[in-house]
């Protein structure tokens, strides 16, 4: 193929084919690595190295990080069709709002040992997220800059690009939590959810990682257009709720939007621990014994918010 040639002769190495259609991996350009983890799409054109965190919606940004020469960048625009004229800058656009981890971001699994990691990695353990955890979610951590003693947990979309990331402090010595200036419009965590299975809402990053299986978090207390897109898109016919306990009118605002679009939907009733503090085995065990909710049970829940509501003033 033409594509994997030019790829190969920028990129410096040859391209490793997936037993995913038109998905290669290449030793990356960017970071030594003892693994290729560049990954490819030749149709989509969407890179992303997995260990950098840098990547694009089309090759010609790619091109342009690697410093391809002219010749090399016409060359992948007769190959892929890209009008010429678009390069004559050389130059592209940055959407608005592109959100990139700290530039201090550390992984935990890979970073060499300091206090601060130390402390994280103790932190963590506390809430009983494990290695196994923080590798697979890329949990990381910063030592320096705004994010400066706080945990990063990185959310990533489907494709594997970055959509967003929590900073959750771990000396509770300010601000909880610091966040990205950008939307939150987003799927949490949905690189690793399957559509195809029941799902599991809940509020932050700590109760998706306790929870494990298909949990999103929704990094508040509403469900972000995107994700409620994506569920009628994909039609999932299950979901389960397990917003903290302080959120039961928002809890009962979401099951009743989804109920009448035909999902089946299970309220968890969470009392007053929060699913990062349950734990899996605990959360998973709650899980399987909550029955489907009724619109009986829906209205049975509402009312009895209203009558504690009253009961308050």
């Amino acid at each position: 193929m033409k594509i994997i040639n030019l790829l190969n002769r920028v990129i410096g190495n040859n391209g490793k084919l997936l037993s995913k259609a038109n998905e290669y991996m290449y030793w990356s350009p960017f970071v030594q690595h003892h693994k290729p983890k560049l990954q490819i799409n030749t149709k989509t054109q969407k890179w992303h190295c997995w260990i950098s965190n840098q990547g694009g919606h089309n090759l010609f940004q790619l091109f342009k990080k690697l410093k391809a020469s002219r010749e090399q960048f016409n060359e992948l625009a007769d190959i892929v069709g890209k009008p010429r004229q678009s390069l004559s800058s050389n130059r592209e656009k940055v959407k608005e709002n592109v959100v990139r981890l700290p530039k201090e971001f550390k992984p935990l699994w890979k970073s060499k040992d300091s206090i601060i990691k130390r402390h994280s990695m103790n932190y963590l353990k506390k809430r009983g997220i494990t290695m196994g955890d923080v590798i697979r979610y890329n949990v990381g951590y910063c030592e320096e800059g705004v994010y400066s003693n706080r945990i990063i947990i990185p959310s990533y979309n489907s494709d594997g690009e970055l959509n967003y990331f929590v900073g959750r402090d771990i000396y509770s010595g300010g601000m909880k939590y610091k966040n990205p200036p950008v939307s939150k419009d987003v799927i949490g965590f949905d690189l690793f959810i399957n559509w195809d299975e029941p799902i599991v809402l809940c509020e932050g990053s700590f109760d998706a990682m306790a929870i494990r299986r298909n949990a999103i978090p929704l990094f508040g207390k509403t469900i972000p257009k995107k994700l409620k897109m994506k569920i009628y898109e994909k039609k999932v016919k299950q979901i389960y709720i397990l917003l903290d306990s302080d959120a039961i009118k928002d809890s009962l605002k979401i099951t009743d939007d989804l109920m009448r679009n035909g999902i089946d939907v299970y309220f968890v009733n969470l009392k007053e621990e929060d699913p990062s503090d349950m734990g899996f085995k605990k959360i998973i065990n709650l899980i399987k014994q909550t029955k489907q909710t009724s619109f009986y049970d829906l209205m049975r829940m509402k009312l009895n918010g209203k009558k504690r509501k009253y009961m308050e003033i």
